[in-house]
């Protein structure tokens, strides 16, 4: 008898730990009996179930990382390019997500997989090489996120939180093209700003030559006009001296010559004596001073 209680007690006692179960932070719990769902909103903490007829699923309710191998996509001028990207999703609706994938996460993520690519490829194709390389890397991530949100939900309970793209590499063949397109791109534009700027050196020089004509002109006319009242007053003054004293002036004039002709103290002169550029020389020109 005591072999048969004793078999009894464990046997309640089982029992009681079969019908007690746990849930933890970060999980959510779904309940089946015979396969089918009764219960899919168990919260973190201590619950009961049936023994034996019910069973429990776990769910892991914290956002998952999925990181996918790269793939090749075709642009809208059917370039292809390579596309690294990972995405982050969880649990949305425990039921559905069960009922679609066993509560499996590799069958979630391979199920997951093919949607993403899908919207990617589609996103991809409708735009061209430069705009996908330029500045629609955002855009792309965003409407691939709304549209992978959507069919992740209503196929397989699970919610897209998002999609990052890692990198976008080109392939060599396409890479040599596009450089080449670069290169000739920036040749054409270095080629016109050289252009523009000899044009604007042709101008500035042109525009400065007309200023130094202009300035010569003007200040060659105002010496002119500075040395015509120059003389004409230096002919009035000549004038009015000769007219005073004629001798003093014819005196003056034999002075500035003779120091004009012995400046360097070796000129020589070969005259007459009597020759009237000498005539201060002799007696008659010191009577004549």
């Amino acid at each position: 008898m005591k072999i048969v209680y004793g078999f009894v007690g464990l046997l309640v006692v089982l029992l009681g730990l079969n019908s007690a179960f746990v849930v933890s932070e970060g999980q959510s719990a779904l309940l089946l009996q015979f396969g089918r769902i009764i219960r899919a909103d168990y919260n973190p903490g201590l619950h009961f179930k049936l023994p034996v007829v019910q069973q429990v699923v776990l769910l892991d309710n914290r956002i998952l990382n999925l990181d996918a191998q790269p793939e090749r996509y075709f642009t809208s001028e059917k370039k292809s390019i390579n596309v690294d990207f990972y995405v982050k999703w969880r649990i949305a609706d425990n039921a559905a997500y069960y009922r679609a994938t066993a509560g499996e996460q590799l069958q979630a993520a391979q199920r997951l997989i093919p949607i993403v690519k899908d919207a990617l490829r589609f996103e991809f194709n409708s735009r061209p090489l430069q705009a996908v390389v330029a500045n629609g890397r955002d855009d792309i991530t965003n409407r691939v996120r709304g549209q992978t949100d959507a069919a992740a939900r209503r196929s397989l309970g699970i919610e897209v939180v998002d999609v990052r793209i890692k990198r976008i590499e080109l392939p060599d063949e396409v890479s040599d093209s596009v450089y080449k397109r670069m290169r000739a791109e920036r040749q054409q534009l270095a080629q016109d700003l050289r252009s523009r700027g000899k044009e604007a050196g042709e101008r500035i020089r042109a525009d400065a030559d007309r200023q130094k004509a202009v300035l010569l002109a003007d200040a060659g006319r105002e010496a002119a006009t500075v040395r015509g009242d120059g003389d004409a007053q230096a002919a009035a003054i000549y004038a009015q001296s000769y007219g005073q004293d004629p001798d003093f002036f014819d005196f003056y004039r034999s002075l500035q010559a003779y120091r004009t002709s012995f400046l360097d103290g070796k000129g020589v002169l070969v005259l007459k004596p009597e020759s009237d550029f000498l005539r201060y020389f002799n007696d008659g020109g010191a009577k004549a001073r």
